[in-house]
């Protein structure tokens, strides 16, 4: 490789990631019911909105000044698509809620995905996964009449 190339690969590189820098990643954080703990989901940084990873961290929310300070546990997954939104939310009737991760895909097709966690016991766990609904589905009634046949 010559100078000459090795310099416009460094400034194609940086240039790549100034794009996506201007392209606000998601970012949320979810008040859970005992009105301590936080749930925050995030998109992985510098990179796409339609495909990469997705954090997703439980803090216990002791001091209510400094909400993410006290950090519990957390996992990274990948995404294939922009998530959407979260949501808590009740799905099997049980009285403990889940957190639901909705994701749509990039393209025509804007299928819809979604990942389920509990996060019972200071541990925050994936319970289910379904993919492939179509635009205009409903994620959580599809997770709730996918629960209801267990």
């Amino acid at each position: 490789m010559t100078l000459q190339s090795i310099m416009r690969s460094i400034c194609i590189y940086t240039l790549s990631l100034n794009a996506y820098a201007e392209i606000p990643r998601f970012i949320k954080q979810v008040q859970l019911p005992d009105n301590r703990s936080i749930i925050q989901v995030a998109e992985g940084e510098n990179e796409p909105r339609s495909i990469g990873s997705y954090a997703i961290r439980l803090y216990g929310g002791a001091n209510p000044d400094f909400p993410l300070d006290d950090f519990i546990t957390g996992q990274i997954y990948p995404r294939d698509g922009a998530i959407e939104r979260v949501i808590n939310t009740d799905l099997n009737g049980d009285g403990a809620g889940e957190v639901v991760v909705i994701m749509r895909s990039a393209g025509s097709g804007g299928y819809l995905s979604a990942d389920v966690f509990s996060w019972q016991n200071k541990t925050l766990k994936r319970i289910q996964s379904i993919s492939d609904l179509g635009p205009k589905d409903d994620p959580v009634a599809e997770l709730k009449q996918l629960a209801r046949k267990k």
